[in-house]
């Protein structure tokens, strides 16, 4: 069965005049609907280039990349932002909030590209902002909240499309320990409500809220591990 994430013998090599480097040695993967994955592995394995191209930011040398029916693999520049609006919600580290917008104004911001109206994006804002806590906070700009709140908002920036998967680059990176369980705790509700995550990360712990792990070496995968996943921790006021 194919999954919402289908890659076939997937290579990417950069080129520096007549010298090639190969990255990405024929990567064979699927990644289910719903599924809550962690990938992972060593600076250099080839984590941040499988990364890119899952994310539509780059495009294979050779094979095939499937996302959610839809050959990516191919497709044009113009296509692809089309296809990294409408099917994938980012999470970054570096949060990449528009600072003199309120929060929901930048959780509307993938819903101006989609051509939605003011008004139904205005809603469709808040509503997210709900589903993430953060009802109250709607019109407080990024240097009016805390990290782990603007981590919130822009985890509903990712959410407002309803995209068939859930990015998340090393979403906890500049968190504290304490924000970090409380943001995973998140991305488990999200998953639980039946999104398809998918979490890169170096952290062994924050690895663990993942139901499955696959760890990439030298360009190869390395390692593909199903787990019970973490249990959800809880967090006081």
């Amino acid at each position: 069965m194919q999954g919402i994430i289908h890659l076939d013998n997937l290579r990417k090599s950069y080129y520096m005049g007549s010298q090639s480097l190969e990255v990405l040695k024929g990567i064979q993967l699927d990644i289910y609907k719903n599924e809550y994955v962690a990938l992972m592995g060593p600076s250099g394995s080839g984590k941040s280039t499988l990364m890119n191209i899952l994310g539509c930011l780059d495009s294979p040398t050779s094979g095939r990349y499937v996302l959610n029916n839809k050959e990516v693999s191919k497709m044009q520049d113009a296509d692809l932002a089309q296809i990294r609006n409408k099917e994938i919600g980012f999470v970054f580290q570096q949060f990449n909030l528009l600072p003199r917008l309120t929060a929901a104004e930048n959780v509307a911001l993938p819903l101006v590209y989609a051509g939605i109206g003011k008004k139904e994006r205005h809603d469709m804002a808040i509503e997210v902002l709900r589903k993430v806590g953060l009802g109250d906070r709607s019109h407080h700009k990024p240097n009016e909240m805390s990290g782990g709140q603007i981590q919130r908002v822009a985890i509903a920036r990712a959410l407002v499309n309803n995209p068939a998967i859930i990015l998340a680059d090393e979403p906890t990176g500049n968190l504290d320990s304490r924000t970090s369980v409380e943001i995973m705790d998140l991305f488990s509700a999200i998953q639980e409500a039946g999104n398809t995550v998918v979490l890169v990360t170096h952290e062994e712990d924050i690895a663990g809220y993942a139901k499955r792990v696959i760890r990439l070496r030298d360009g190869v995968i390395e390692s593909d591990e199903q787990r019970a996943g973490k249990p959800r921790l809880q967090t006081h006021a």
